[in-house]
């Protein structure tokens, strides 16, 4: 049976409700250690997202272009980390099956990604208070809605011989992402009573580019786009452009790979996520 989530509010107004929801359910009881237990020790689930090395370094993308991104703007909601039994498999069809479920989003919010760093490129987004347990599911929206900012935009310089294209690129697609258990080289999302436990969504733009420091034949250079097919519509101007443009401009192969990129760069480290329009 799923638990009730705790939304992502104040800590004081999390325990808050739960009190009035007790108070409002049960009769009134005599004031004794039997009627009143203490209320289970909670922990704090941070959530962060990260662009990985890759963003605060020259890209190098397949086809040969030099990019340095300002800015990578990613707009997320309804974000919901899962205890999951069993184990929620991105790569099957199987759906997940939470025993408790934790609200971290629950309005559209927009993160910066480059306000990381090399060293530390992973982003806080939000603390929330957590029941504890093995949190090893995540689910959320790339939201967009004309109201609010694209669910991806990126600004930044590319170079490559003698030309120059400052550009913007708003990618808005919604996309509901389900992401099985982080993959990486420290566990995440492991919560004891009175600690701290970090939940990461991971987003990775070689998808999109490529990174000509990787074979040719290695499978992120064979199925990204890379960014000639962009910088070709700039007319040796800066670029602004959104993905309506990029649809009535690319071919409609090269569109299709554009389109394939921004619904796999959601990943949980190097664990897998399914999506869905």
């Amino acid at each position: 049976m799923i638990k009730t989530s705790f939304p992502s509010i104040p800590k004081i107004f999390v325990l808050s409700a739960i009190a009035l929801t007790i108070t409002g359910c049960n009769p009134p009881q005599t004031n004794t250690p039997e009627n009143n237990p203490p209320t289970p020790e909670v922990g704090f689930l941070q959530l962060t997202a990260n662009g990985q090395n890759y963003i605060f370094q020259e890209i190098q993308t397949k086809d040969g272009w030099n990019i340095n991104l300002n800015h990578v703007y990613i707009t997320i909601n309804n974000v919901i980390a899962h205890q999951t039994n069993p184990p929620y498999n991105a790569s099957t069809e199987n759906p997940l099956q939470a025993q408790e479920s934790v609200n971290l989003i629950i309005s559209p919010t927009t993160i910066d990604l480059m306000l990381g760093t090399m060293d530390n490129p992973a982003v806080l987004v939000t603390e929330v208070e957590a029941p504890p347990g093995d949190y090893n599911a995540l689910s959320w929206q790339m939201y967009n809605n004309p109201e609010s900012p694209p669910s991806l935009s990126l600004e930044g310089i590319a170079q490559k011989d003698n030309q120059q294209i400052p550009f913007t690129l708003q990618l808005p697609m919604d996309i509901n992402y389900t992401c099985g258990d982080f993959v990486g080289d420290e566990t995440k999302g492991i919560l004891n009573p009175g600690e701290t436990a970090e939940i990461e969504m991971t987003f990775n733009l070689n998808h999109i580019f490529g990174d000509a420091r990787k074979d040719n034949n290695d499978a992120i250079n064979l199925t990204a786009l890379g960014f000639q097919p962009i910088a070709n519509l700039a007319n040796n101007q800066p670029l602004e452009t959104n993905l309506e443009n990029l649809k009535t401009n690319l071919t409609p192969e090269q569109y299709q790979t554009l389109e394939n990129n921004i619904l796999q760069l959601a990943q949980v480290g190097e664990g897998q996520c399914r999506y869905q329009l």
